[in-house]
């Protein structure tokens, strides 16, 4: 494969070399913006052993609660699982590790690591189990607790527009931790509702450069499902 070639076929193609152990670290707002064909083609190949860096472990029957079915995953670094009763079945008979992490520092993590900077202090989690066994320091008269960023071996993102370069768009609620994602893997794959050649993309509405993609394709048949519908009474 040319080093400049990014575009493989579909996601078994891209997630084909995952071994079992990996650290992923996967996109998506509770259930918008998953790379809803990576997640399936990684259930379909049977990697195990994952630990999985992600805002949220998915519903009990879609996104990564599909992998907490098959049992792939040993432990997840979230800020938000409440809506997987499979996913607190299994941390509490030990089956699933888990790293409970504020949403914010969670997010500074993720850039951090993909910007090279290897820790930070966050007022976020003084005082609290966060802290505990970390170093807490004072500025400005304000306690601090030190964070390690977090790295990835593959990111996984999807994205509403691609290039063949890896340059990815992304709409509304799926650009919460998508970008931050990305940057964070040493490898990143990207699986987009739209392909597109090179050029098509006016350069400033780029939300992640194609030099942090390392393989691309177009996604199909998206569900888009709601995590929790609520509609107002009347």
């Amino acid at each position: 494969m040319s080093a400049l070639k990014k575009t493989v076929l579909d996601a078994a193609e891209a997630v084909r070399d995952i071994p079992d152990g990996a650290v992923l670290a996967i996109g998506g707002f509770g259930l918008c913006g998953i790379p809803e064909n990576c997640i399936a083609a990684l259930v379909e190949r049977g990697v195990k052993s994952l630990t999985c860096i992600s805002n949220n472990a998915g519903v009990d029957d879609f996104g990564i609660g599909l992998m907490l079915q098959k049992r792939l995953v040993k432990k997840m670094i979230s800020s938000y699982v409440g809506e997987n009763k499979l996913f607190e079945s299994l941390v509490l008979s030990g089956e699933l590790q888990v790293e409970l992490t504020p949403q914010g520092t969670l997010a500074e993590k993720l850039r951090a690591g993909g910007a090279g900077i290897p820790a930070f202090y966050t007022p976020t989690g003084v005082g609290t189990l966060v802290a505990e066994g970390k170093d807490v320091r004072e500025f400005d008269g304000r306690q601090y607790v030190l964070e390690l960023a977090l790295k990835a071996d593959y990111s996984l993102v999807k994205a509403w527009k691609g290039d063949e370069m890896g340059n990815l768009v992304f709409r509304k609620t799926s650009r919460n931790f998508n970008p931050v994602v990305a940057t964070a893997g040493r490898i990143t794959i990207a699986e987009v509702e739209e392909l597109v050649p090179v050029g098509s993309i006016d350069p400033d509405h780029v939300h992640v450069p194609g030099i942090y993609v390392k393989r691309i394709f177009q996604g199909k048949d998206y569900q888009k499902r709601i995590e929790k519908r609520t509609v107002r009474a009347g």
